[in-house]
């Protein structure tokens, strides 16, 4: 079991301003947990935070494994204190997470050697 679960109900992909936005949510209200990945749309390292910009951080990815139930995301081991000592989190995604699809596609392509299938 991971440290962090959480339900997505949305994906989404967002390009602004020269930054890739890559995001799961449990809903819309800026109170529900989310998970959001980042990168300059050029490239270069990966910013992930979980709920909060405070529990976020630049190169903090050890593996990310897409499966039949969505995706089991491993921190790296300095990485954990950043996101309150969790090392694992899981992001379920369901038949009914709207746009998921074109959110793993686009995350696949944003990680590179760090995804897993």
């Amino acid at each position: 079991m991971a440290d962090i679960n959480l339900t997505a109900l949305y994906g989404s992909v967002v390009e602004d301003e020269g930054l890739v936005f890559i995001g799961f949510a449990e809903g819309e209200d800026e109170e529900e947990c989310y998970v959001m990945f980042r990168q300059a749309a050029s490239g270069g390292p990966v910013w992930f935070e979980v709920n909060d910009e405070e529990f976020g951080a630049e190169d903090a990815l050890k593996e990310v494994t897409s499966g039949p139930t969505g995706l089991e995301i491993t921190l790296k081991a300095d990485a954990a204190a950043t996101f309150g000592w969790a090392q694992t989190v899981a992001v379920r995604i369901g038949p009914d997470c709207e746009d998921a699809a074109p959110a793993l596609e686009a995350l696949q392509g944003m990680l590179g050697s760090v995804w897993r299938a």
